[in-house]
């Protein structure tokens, strides 16, 4: 039997509807974190008592930084699945980068923007590479 090199049209428009949904959600949830960053919920502390006003401004700072690691890494997420889109239209989507071989369709379904089987990403890290 000969061993598939990629996944037919049909597949690949199965994992475009994922990546989709998935792409979807991840820029709304950026989109909330971009509008925590910003304040524009206009939740700020100009009513509290001094005594008080420095630890909130303290936590909002703390809160802030939190949530632009985390609006850093959405976009990242967001460009991964982007890239996994430019994938599919190359038809090289779910092939893995170390092995040439097809990433299983769970591992895609799990995670869509996976470049490396489980395998390869395995020995990647007992070799020092993530």
């Amino acid at each position: 039997m000969i061993e598939k090199t990629r996944y037919s049209d049909a597949e690949l428009e199965e994992f475009r509807a994922i990546i989709m949904e998935k792409l979807e959600a991840a820029r709304r949830d950026y989109d909330l974190l971009k509008a925590s960053i910003m304040n524009a919920d206009g939740n700020d502390v100009t009513d509290t008592s001094p005594t008080f006003k420095v630890l909130e401004e303290g936590n909002a700072t703390l809160s802030k930084e939190e949530a632009g690691r985390l609006a850093q890494r959405q976009m990242k997420f967001i460009q991964s699945l982007q890239a996994a889109l430019v994938r599919i239209e190359n038809k090289t989507y779910g092939v893995c980068r170390e092995t040439g071989k097809l990433i299983p369709k769970e591992r895609l379904r799990a995670v869509p923007h996976a470049t490396l089987s489980i395998e390869a990403k395995q020995n990647g890290t007992t070799n020092g590479i993530k």
